[in-house]
């Protein structure tokens, strides 16, 4: 199967500064609908909501750039980073009202409510497991870690994303479309970056041994 060809977008390069302020807008936007008290009637679950929502939408964001190059030769990689970072950054805010605003910085509520609650235990997984990607998303990093063992690291973030999906879908009373739909993609793009390294390996194995891989 021959792979797609791959359109940089050289002409019209985004800077990648533009991301960043990009990203942040719906940050901006839902503090000010909190400000000027159009978050409906539960305005502090409805911004935590948003901002993990946009949280789990940028972390989808980046497991669908490789996909994305395979299967239609666009090359968004030189953004990965700024929107894995802009992932975490949401993390952080989604994390912050949880803690400020709906716990008032109540630790013993908030460590009850992680060994208890698994929809909390998810999204604090997923929270913990950014936190080293987040600090390593730069050159001094990976020179520092080494290519491999870096990679290896940030590979983490499949388990961030699955994490986050269930946060989400284990949050709602009910099940509504929604939640069903980012897991359901959360689940399509991690298969599609998994499919082609199964076939690699499958495909270094000399043919007797893998009829008696199939065999056996």
């Amino acid at each position: 199967m021959r792979a797609a060809p791959v359109f940089p977008l050289a002409g019209w390069r985004v800077p990648k500064l533009a991301v960043y302020v990009a990203g942040f807008v719906p940050a901006i936007w839902t503090f000010y609908l909190g400000v000027m008290d159009r978050l409906g009637p539960e305005p502090i679950k409805a911004l935590e909501q948003e901002l993990g929502l946009w949280s789990l939408r940028f972390l989808l964001l980046c497991l669908a750039i490789t996909p994305l190059r395979r299967a239609a030769g666009v090359d968004l990689l030189r953004y990965r980073r700024a929107l894995g970072l802009l992932a975490f950054y949401y993390a952080a805010l989604h994390l912050s009202a949880y803690v400020a605003l709906d716990h008032s910085f109540d630790w013993i509520a908030i460590g009850r409510d992680i060994l208890k609650r698994p929809y909390v235990t998810s999204g604090m997984a997923a929270f913990v497991i950014l936190v080293p990607l987040a600090a390593t998303s730069n050159n001094a990093a990976i020179r520092r870690l080494g290519g491999k063992a870096w990679a290896r690291l940030h590979r983490l973030v499949y388990v961030a994303a699955v994490a986050a999906a269930a946060h989400f879908l284990l949050i709602v009373k009910s099940w509504p479309a929604e939640p069903l739909l980012y897991a359901a993609a959360t689940a399509a793009l991690l298969a599609m970056r998994a499919f082609p390294a199964v076939l690699r390996r499958a495909r270094s194995i000399p043919a007797p041994r893998r009829r008696r891989a199939l065999t056996s």
